[in-house]
């Protein structure tokens, strides 16, 4: 894959599982624009590794949860670059709930950053991306179906970007710009520790059939593909990375490869 030329957009970039796209799609040749809102140490330590691979890096500050960001952050992209060819959803934030505790201002906060960003920066995107085709991949995960200990806000945010993300792919095919989506299960990233704090340790973080746990390059290595010309049919789809274990019964154990 190269994506020599193209100009990547990794919204949430600085950290985590969007650093590591970040990195990869650099790697390939892409020159990037990280976005973050709150730590931009780490957004600009990834940046600095980011021109260390040979390509060129911004760094903007967004709150993709208010839509008045939004529109900065895609304004200065439109005015310094003139286009964008590959969007990546990642940002993403919640609230530790159980679905019974749930307030108005923890499912609007939510639902912003996770769902309604998504629409407003694909939005924003196509119109960056008109007459040259684009890409679009957004990050969702297990927990849009699965249920998960006070995960239920963000889970059900989740089914709404996966939602959105097949409506999004018909209605912008015929522009030239293919949109998916990939959801992985337990990555040991912050946001993990964040919701599955109750005895969370290196040891019993579930592993997978495939016999280790899912990296953040397991899930970049994805969303490269996703956005390569090699994936140019498949649309409207959300990737399962797992190494297995969403069709795994309980039934079955299975052992760490050592």
């Amino acid at each position: 894959m190269s994506f020599e030329g193209k100009l990547a957009l990794v919204t949430g970039g600085g950290r985590g599982i969007g650093r590591a796209i970040a990195l990869k799609l650099a790697s390939q040749g892409a020159d990037i624009v990280v976005n973050f809102f709150r730590r931009r140490e780490a957004a600009e330590q990834t940046a600095e590794d980011i021109r260390a691979l040979g390509v060129k890096a911004e760094v903007i500050r967004a709150n993709v949860g208010d839509p008045a960001k939004v529109d900065e952050m895609f304004d200065t992209i439109g005015n310094k670059f003139g286009r964008l060819d590959i969007l990546i959803n990642n940002a993403a934030s919640g609230v530790g709930r159980s679905v019974m505790d749930i307030d108005v201002k923890a499912w609007d906060w939510t639902m912003d950053i996770n769902a309604r960003a998504c629409l407003l920066c694909a939005q924003r995107a196509a119109r960056l991306m008109e007459g040259r085709g684009g890409k679009i991949v957004s990050l969702s995960s297990l927990g849009s179906f699965l249920v998960w200990p006070t995960y239920a806000i963000v889970g059900v945010s989740k089914g709404a970007l996966e939602t959105l993300t097949r409506y999004l792919a018909i209605e912008l095919a015929p522009r030239g710009i293919c949109v998916n989506a990939v959801a992985a299960s337990f990555v040991e990233t912050e946001a993990l520790k964040f919701y599955f704090t109750e005895g969370l340790n290196q040891d019993n973080i579930p592993t997978t059939p495939a016999g280790r746990r899912v990296t953040p390059e397991d899930v970049a290595n994805v969303v490269a593909f996703l956005c390569s010309e090699e994936a140019f049919m498949i649309r409207g789809q959300t990737i399962i990375i797992d190494g297995g274990s969403s069709i795994c019964s309980p039934l079955f154990s299975f052992k760490k490869n050592d």
